[in-house]
Order: structure tokens, then C-alpha cells, then sequence
């Protein structure tokens, strides 16, 4: 009996850190949500508008080839990724507009991402291609990944709140251990293709993620939200769905070799989430102090 593979395990880790977030979740979060109009508008041009622009100028300043521009392109214009709803929780920010924000931009790449595609392919080696993509089965997957799980947690704790606020503790700890472990797991089964192609595409990757961050900061911050909304946004943009960017350039592409942007900014960009993790949760605790050590007027 063989052992199961990663690409099995993965949809199943997946699927219970999004299980976790529901059971932190409530009806009213989303409510919330939709009473801020501004934190999602700001979501969505920085995942569908800044993310794809910073792509482009990062693949037209880098040494690269034509072919790695595409999949870095191919990269950018991916939607938000599953994890991201996970690292905003750590960060404490507003997980139900991150889980929102990612459930838009899912179903509007489905038109958003072969126009990106195919732009990129003319510009970049001069060749255009009609990419079809299976929406159908790709707003599914994702639907019964991140949707359904998340609908399921809210469920449970509607109905034994009690019971589950006990399992919270444990719960927690075993997605954060699913996720260290996805990222791991990710890493060993690719570092082939890491190692071969890190020197080349890896400071291009690097540059991507960390001007995305800063530049999703700063439009949080002239979109003026607040400090739970911007930890969401910047995550949200931070953290691509690389699976999907394998998919499109192995799949439907037809170039294994197009899809190592995908791979390496998966490694780069959950590092990067990591430490923009600890820095808001560092933030955060420092901010506490502060308002402790202020007196009463």
C-alpha cells in the first residue's frame, strides 16, 4: 500500500485550516465585512490591480527570460491564496475579509487571469495564445476547499459554541503545525527545481514579494483602514495561489519550466508572511503596553 502523495495531503491540510477559521468566525464578521465597503475595495485593487502592475515592472527591470516573465506573470495574476485567511488570523487581523477577498478574486480570475496570460505572451516573447480555462471546475475546487469548510466551522460553533470554544486551544495549534508542515513538505518536494532555478529567478521573486507588502501597506493606508483591515489587505496581496500558477503553466501552458516562478515565490512568499506575522503581532503587543502604561484621563 503506497503512502499518499503530497499533492493528495495538501487539499486535506487545506481544507482543515479553513475548517479552524470558521470555528473563529461568526455570521455577524461578515456582516461587518460588507458594512465596510472601503477595506474591500481597497482588497480588491491591491490583489487585482497593484499585485499584476508590480508583476509586469518586476519581469520588465529583471534580467529574466522570456519565459520565467510569463510565469511571473502567470503568478501575479492568480488570486489570493487559501493560507492567506491563516496569516491573517496569526496576525490578528480580519480573517472574514480575507476569506472574502479571496472567494472574490477566485471566480474573477477566471476572466481576469487568461487576459493577463495572454497579454504577457505577446509582450514578453512575442506570442499570443487563447488559454481556456475549466472555470467551471476551478471556481468548484476552490468553492469546496475554502467556502464550504469555513461555512462548516461558523456551523459547529453556532451549534456547540461551548465545545468548541474548549477545542479552539488545540485547534490552533494543529493548523499552525498543518501549515509549517504544507510549507516544508512544499519545499522538500521541489527543491530540485528550487535549487536549479533559486539564483536565477530568486531575487526577482524576492523583489516582487517584498515590494508587494510595502506597496499594499501603503494603499491600505491612503485607503485609510484600520489596523485589522490593513493587516488583511497586505496579507491577502502577499500570498498568491502559486498551486493554481502550476496549474495554468504545466496543465494548460504546456511548459514545466514556466511554472518555476510559482514554486519559488510559494517558499519566499509564506517566509515573508511569516515575519510580517510576528512584526504585526510585535506591533500589537507593544501597542498594548503603551496603551497600559497610559493613564487615565
Amino acid at each position: 500500500m503506497s503512502l499518499p502523495t503530497l499533492s493528495q495531503l495538501l487539499p486535506l491540510a487545506l481544507a482543515f485550516i479553513m475548517l479552524y477559521l470558521g470555528l473563529t468566525l461568526q455570521q455577524g464578521d461578515f456582516k461587518r465585512v460588507l458594512l465596510r465597503p472601503r477595506a474591500l475595495l481597497a482588497g480588491l485593487v491591491g490583489q487585482m490591480l497593484l499585485v499584476p502592475a508590480l508583476g509586469f515592472g518586476v519581469a520588465s527591470i529583471m534580467p529574466l527570460d522570456p519565459v520565467m516573465a510569463v510565469g511571473l506573470m502567470v503568478l501575479v495574476a492568480c488570486p489570493g491564496g487559501v493560507s492567506s485567511g491563516l496569516l491573517t488570523h496569526l496576525a490578528r487581523g480580519d480573517v472574514a475579509l480575507s476569506i472574502s477577498l479571496t472567494a472574490i478574486t477566485s471566480v474573477a480570475a477566471g476572466l481576469t487571469l487568461p487576459l493577463i496570460v495572454n497579454l504577457s505572451m505577446q509582450h514578453f516573447i512575442s506570442h499570443a495564445s487563447s488559454v481556456e480555462f475549466p472555470l467551471g471546475n476551478m471556481v468548484r475546487s476552490i468553492f469546496m476547499l475554502t467556502t464550504v469548510p469555513v461555512l462548516l466551522g461558523m456551523a459547529l460553533r453556532a451549534w456547540r459554541p461551548l465545545a468548541v470554544m474548549r477545542l479552539l486551544p488545540m485547534a490552533s495549534r494543529l493548523a499552525t503545525g498543518l501549515f509549517v508542515l504544507i510549507v516544508l513538505a512544499t519545499f522538500w518536494d521541489q527543491r530540485q527545481v528550487l535549487f536549479k532555478h533559486l539564483p536565477g529567478i530568486g531575487p526577482a521573486c524576492l523583489l516582487l514579494n517584498l515590494l508587494i507588502l510595502l506597496c499594499a501597506w501603503g494603499l491600505s493606508r491612503q485607503f485609510g483602514l484600520m489596523p485589522r483591515d490593513r493587516v488583511a489587505v497586505v496579507t491577502e496581496c502577499g500570498l498568491q495561489n502559486s498551486a493554481l500558477g502550476i496549474y495554468v503553466c504545466v496543465e494548460l501552458l504546456h511548459s514545466a519550466a514556466m511554472s518555476v516562478p510559482s514554486v519559488v515565490y510559494a517558499l519566499l512568499m509564506n517566509g515573508g508572511g511569516l515575519a510580517f506575522v510576528l512584526l504585526m503581532r510585535l506591533h500589537l503587543e507593544r501597542f498594548g503596553l503603551r496603551q497600559q502604561a497610559t493613564p487615565a484621563p
